[in-house]
């Protein structure tokens, strides 16, 4: 298995300034989820991604 197959696919969903939220599609068919605040990122897999967006949607 070469480097590239074992890297993931990454595309980014929203940026702002300050802030940028991104996915990868790893190797192993898993999607995480990235969401990087200044210093921090909180990363989530496909099950904890859903149920993130469902949190943000129930707020508006």
């Amino acid at each position: 298995m070469s480097k590239s197959e074992l890297e993931p696919t990454t595309s980014n969903l929203a940026e702002t300034d300050n802030y940028l939220v991104w996915k990868a599609d790893e190797p192993d068919n898993e999607t995480t989820y990235h969401v990087e605040l200044g210093n921090l990122t909180v990363h989530f897999f496909q099950e904890e991604w859903d149920e993130f967006l469902k949190l943000i949607r129930s707020m508006g």
